[in-house]
This record gives C-alpha cells, sequence and structure tokens, in this order.
C-alpha cells in the first residue's frame, strides 16, 4: 500500500479503545495504513494489535521493548511510515479524545497545499470537552507561554492531532526529535515554522478519555516549559535528515523497537 497516508497511533494500556480506534481509523479513511507501536504494554494492548494485523491487511504493529515516552514512539512510528512509502503520516492518540472523523479534513488541507496541518482546539470552531476550569486554564497558558517566548501565531503549540507531509518531515529532521510529550508537539511545530514551511490549523473538539488512564504528568508539562525557551534561544543547528534508520536510546545498545509485523 505504498502512496498511502498512514496513521500512526503509540499506545501503552490502551486495551480498551484500540481494537474500536483502529477499525473506526479505517472506516474514516478507506486506503489508509494504520501504524500501531506499543510500548510493551501489560495489558494486552500489543495482542489486541497483532489479531488485528492479522485480520487487517492495512494494520501493522511495531512492538518495543519498553516504555521508552511518546516523542521516542513516535520518531520510530514515523520511520516505519515513511520507509513504507508513506505520502502523509498522521500522529493522533488512541483513546478517543482526538475524533477519527476529523481525519479527511486533515489530509484534505494537506492536498490542498499545507505541509502541517493541525487539529486545533483553539481557534473558531474548535474547543474542549469535559475539562474542568483548571485544565482548561492550564492548557490555555501553556499554549500562549508557547506562542509568546516562540514568536508565533500558531494557536495550538501543544496539540497532538498533526498530519504532515512526507517531505515535510524530511524537511524537519524528525528523528533528530529527543523531547516527550508536550515538548514533543511544541518542537515539531517551531521546526516546521522555522523551515518556512505551511503550517495550517483546523478547528477540532478535544475529548476526554472516556476509557482507561490518562498518561500526562507534571514531569511533561515541566519538560515544554523548560524547552520553549531553548528552542527560541538556544544554538540552531541546521536540520539535516539523514537516511532513516531505527535510533537506539542514548547510552544503551538495546535497539529502540522490535521487528514490524
Amino acid at each position: 500500500m505504498a502512496g498511502s497516508p498512514w496513521v500512526v497511533l503509540p499506545t501503552y494500556n490502551e486495551a480498551e479503545n484500540i481494537e474500536s480506534m483502529v477499525r473506526a481509523v479505517l472506516a474514516a479513511l478507506p486506503g489508509a495504513r494504520v501504524l500501531v507501536v506499543d510500548d510493551s504494554s501489560p495489558d494486552g494492548t500489543g495482542v489486541i494489535a497483532e489479531r488485528l494485523a492479522a485480520e487487517l491487511p492495512a494494520v501493522s504493529v511495531l512492538h518495543r521493548p519498553r516504555k521508552a515516552g511518546l516523542g521516542r514512539a513516535y520518531v520510530s512510528g514515523f520511520a516505519h511510515a515513511l520507509s513504507g512509502g508513506a505520502t502523509h503520516v498522521i500522529e493522533m492518540d488512541a483513546d478517543f479524545s482526538h475524533a477519527p472523523e476529523d481525519l479527511p479534513r486533515l489530509l484534505a488541507s494537506a492536498h490542498a497545499g499545507a505541509d502541517l496541518v493541525l487539529g486545533s482546539r483553539y481557534v473558531a470552531g474548535g474547543g474542549v470537552t469535559e475539562w474542568g476550569l483548571v485544565r482548561r486554564a492550564i492548557s490555555r497558558a501553556g499554549c500562549g507561554y508557547a506562542r509568546h517566548v516562540l514568536g508565533v501565531r500558531v494557536r495550538d503549540m501543544t496539540g497532538g492531532f498533526k498530519c504532515f507531509r512526507a517531505d515535510a518531515l524530511h524537511a524537519i529532521a524528525y528523528e533528530t526529535v529527543r523531547s516527550q510529550g508536550y515538548a514533543f508537539q511544541v518542537e515539531l511545530t517551531f521546526r516546521a515554522l522555522r523551515r518556512g514551511l505551511q503550517v495550517d490549523e483546523l478547528p477540532i473538539t478535544f475529548r476526554e478519555r472516556q476509557l482507561g488512564e490518562s498518561k500526562m504528568s507534571w514531569r511533561i508539562a515541566w519538560e515544554a516549559a523548560v524547552l520553549v525557551p531553548r528552542l527560541r534561544f538556544g544554538r540552531r543547528r541546521v536540520l539535516r535528515a539523514p537516511a532513516i534508520a531505527a535510533v537506539a536510546p542514548s547510552g544503551s545498545g538495546e535497539p529502540d523497537q522490535l521487528p514490524i509485523h
């Protein structure tokens, strides 16, 4: 299925969501491929994903030996999608916080010329449901902080619902990103803007997960707060994308992922 868009779903303990999510993605985007990147979930998410891959030719599973962070899961997933001939690579949560029915709109915007399309909570028409006032305030403040420090106009800098053209991922040297969580999302978007790529925002409604537990932590939020000024004022490196290769964790001889199926 070379020449298809790929949807990358990183998972850790998403057994309650993964089957319905995969089927919903394929229903929304017929002809797409779905790559589940599972960090050896103890709840059996990877086993369910393997069963789906055996049933559905459009589904693949990448098993990683341990929980190693959202950013590294996406980097591994991007590499496999691109090596499989992806025209576009979409990242989204596996817990239905991002609605699969929004996928065609994101892909259509990319086909219309955008290098990166953001599913945005904070443009006109976008929003969040089932969050309390404190969480809403923290999220808004985090996006505002990133926008102010980085000097950009993109309103949703921390969102994780994105569609990249394949060439755009190469242009931002995605494989060199080492941040995680919110920081990973901020860095990807900022790299695209710094390279002069066209970044569009489309309104989405972000929904709180109904099943499973949130992976959010204060450590993830703190990493984003510290990274933002480094992105703006740190030493700039020339972004050149080397050949795609599996990346091993720093200081470890253990592979970052197990074979894909």
